[in-house]
């Protein structure tokens, strides 16, 4: 019995049409295409979603990955420019090329190859998600924000808490224990829900951080890797805008110290060392075995006359978790009149010390000259990470938990909005061409008017919710404990 007139019809149809979706290459070019974002030799993780892209010279046509250890390969049509990867095909490609390349051909609507470019794939897989603020940039109203958390092995994004849950607040300065999210906190700045916010074994805790001692509530965190204390700076800080400079805007600090909030007992610890008239202190970071905090200090000058004098060193200092003692000597691990350093963080295997440099001051994310750093903690020599930076702001960075992964802030792309970038960096010390964090429309980023801010690696999802903001009755007051002479004004003993 013959089938219906209509299946064989139908079946005739698919027939057909698999037909017209064979792709082949008719002709190989040694023209080169152009793409955005520019995915061409960059190291990647195997476990990353999909690098759509979009081609400025094919309209139609096809684009073959290609994978040179199995010869296996997979294509995915161009429409109008872009490209949408199959999500199944491409883990499958990336898998079967670990620790190899990835060999990518751009096929015009004719058949004719560009020539080919290369993915690196590396044998490390990346953190799953990344956590970050989405404001408007600095320079204009902030007005709507918040902080959010991206999987990076899809497209998802998750809101963690936004401003319109307290009233327009400023949210920012979120951080994570250990890269973990049973241990967060955040800042709420601004309006009846001001504090800052600890989550700590499943209770949130709303703390109102401001002391008779202190200059200002807590601002730049690190935990400690036990969780149990969170060090911070606390600044009075101004803000000036530009008349004629490439920079839009200067934020200084006229004063600053640093602390070390006890996340149990709600107390303050800090000492001479810290907490001083004659240095500016800010910036804090635990080593990842937790025996010593690294901050950057500056001598002070009049501000903000002498604003562009100002060269942060990287220092460090002794701590002992067990008895909350600090060190009497600060050992300085950067210092160059050339340059300012700022954002020391540590990779977890202790082998390198990430930094942000640029000419003065520490708020390099709107100074043009910030580029990213490497101190080697074995060797003791410090180097320009070139291959990561631009001719634009590459700031604010955080380590995967394997420590072969960073994610940062620049501005290359536009020189107005930040973007992230991902980089590789390899047990040899070898630095990977970095990529923007992928989108599924690769347009994307030419047309969002937020800038991403304050990007840290997680290992898992964040179950707090934005609701359980709370008002300011339920705040705990903090205590600052440590005995500081009002007078000090004698800076740090200092090994140069």
């Amino acid at each position: 019995m013959k089938p219906p007139i209509l299946f064989r019809l139908l079946f005739i149809g698919i027939i057909c049409l698999a037909c017209n979706n064979n792709f082949t290459i008719t002709e190989q070019s040694t023209k080169r295409c152009s793409i955005y974002p520019n995915y061409k030799g960059i190291t990647i993780p195997y476990n990353i979603c999909p690098l759509n892209f979009y081609v400025d010279s094919v309209e139609t046509g096809f684009v073959r990955f290609e994978s040179n250890v199995t010869k296996n390969y997979i294509e995915t049509k161009i429409s109008n420019h872009k490209i949408d990867i199959n999500p199944k095909d491409w883990s499958r490609i990336l898998q079967e090329t670990k620790g190899n390349r990835l060999y990518v051909s751009v096929v015009d609507e004719n058949g004719v190859s560009y020539q080919q470019f290369v993915m690196i794939v590396a044998n490390e897989p990346i953190d799953k998600y990344v956590a970050y603020r989405l404001l408007a940039p600095a320079f204009k109203h902030w007005g709507e924000m918040g902080i959010y958390q991206r999987d990076l092995e899809t497209f998802k994004e998750h809101t963690v808490v936004e401003s319109k849950n307290s009233e327009f607040a400023c949210v920012n300065c979120h951080s994570f224990a250990n890269r973990k999210t049973d241990q967060m906190m955040f800042h709420v700045r601004m309006t009846d829900y001001a504090g800052t916010y600890v989550w700590h074994e499943g209770e949130m805790d709303k703390l109102n951080t401001k002391t008779p001692q202190t200059i200002s509530p807590l601002v730049y965190p690190s935990w400690h890797p036990s969780g149990k204390y969170i060090a911070f700076s606390v600044n009075k800080t101004g803000l000036t805008f530009y008349v004629n400079s490439n920079n839009k805007m200067e934020v200084y600090d006229s004063r600053s110290d640093v602390v070390i909030y006890d996340v149990e007992k709600h107390e303050l610890i800090t000492s001479e060392q810290l907490f001083n008239k004659a240095q500016f202190e800010t910036f804090p970071s635990f080593s990842p075995n937790g025996k010593q905090l690294y901050f950057c200090s500056a001598d002070t000058v009049p501000m903000p006359a002498k604003y562009d004098d100002v060269k942060y060193a990287l220092c460090a200092i002794d701590f002992n978790p067990e008895t909350r003692e600090l060190g009497t000597t600060v050992d300085t691990i950067f210092k160059d009149q050339r340059l300012s350093a700022t954002l020391p963080r540590i990779s977890p295997n202790g082998e390198y010390l990430l930094f942000t440099a640029a000419k003065f001051g520490n708020f390099h994310i709107s100074h043009k000259s910030a580029d990213l750093w490497i101190y080697n903690m074995k060797n003791g020599k410090t180097y320009n990470a070139s291959r990561w930076n631009s001719n634009d702001v590459d700031s604010y960075h955080s380590w995967s938990d394997n420590s072969r992964w960073v994610v940062f802030s620049s501005k290359r792309d536009d020189g107005v909005h930040t973007r992230l970038y991902i980089a590789y960096i390899g047990e040899d010390g070898k630095l990977g061409v970095p990529f923007m964090l992928p989108q599924k429309d690769p347009l994307f980023n030419k047309k969002f008017r937020k800038a991403y801010n304050i990007p840290e690696f997680v290992i898992d999802k964040i179950e707090y919710k934005g609701y359980e903001i709370r008002n300011p009755d339920s705040a705990i007051q903090i205590q600052f404990v440590t005995d500081i002479p009002t007078d000090v004004t004698s800076g740090a003993s200092q090994k140069l």
